[in-house]
């Protein structure tokens, strides 16, 4: 029988999208009052690979990613999501109820890329509170971070699989670990 332990702690990220780059800002200064200092913010990246969010939020829409210096219990991204969802909503258009910006949160392990949704599919395991996750992105040895076969577009891009490998090194030097093949799945 496998003994019950406490997980890893891991690295929460943000992706945020929308077609006005201030709000990015003004996410920012909100969420780390609740989760601390960040210590990465990607470049503000043209984010083209769908027109889903088009309709609600507008056309010429960008996408920038945080990552936090303070690693969270896995099961924590439960409230990180919906705080994140009721983020969302207080900067909803005035008077049309659409969203001005998407935010997902997720976290970094040495083994996975994880983002939280309200959305449940084939693929995604409900965490609890009406929140789903989904493994994104699998790490492999000597390769980085690997889409799946249900991965987004837009994760799937060389530009952004570089960040989350440096993200993931940035985690693995929080961690204290030096390189090792039980690290690295």
């Amino acid at each position: 029988m496998a003994k019950v332990k406490r997980p890893e702690p891991v690295k929460l990220i943000l992706g945020m999208i929308s077609a006005e780059e201030s709000l990015f800002t003004q996410v920012e200064e909100r969420i780390t009052q609740r989760w601390g200092k960040i210590d990465f913010r990607s470049p503000i990246l043209p984010f083209q690979d769908t027109d889903y969010y088009e309709k609600e939020m507008g056309a010429n829409l960008k996408r920038k990613f945080l990552s936090f210096e303070s690693l969270i219990d896995p099961g924590e991204i439960i409230q990180v999501k919906l705080f994140t969802n009721r983020l969302e909503q207080e900067f909803l258009y005035p008077h049309l109820s659409r969203r001005r910006l998407n935010l997902d949160p997720g976290y970094i392990s040495l083994s996975k890329l994880v983002l939280a949704t309200a959305k449940d599919f084939e693929h995604r395991i409900y965490l609890g509170r009406g929140i789903y996750a989904e493994i994104t992105l699998k790490y492999k040895r000597g390769r980085g971070f690997q889409p799946g076969e249900v991965t987004f577009p837009d994760y799937r891009r060389t530009e952004y699989l570089d960040i989350f490998n440096h993200l993931r090194q940035i985690y693995h030097q929080q961690l204290g670990k030096e390189e090792k093949n039980e690290d690295l799945h």
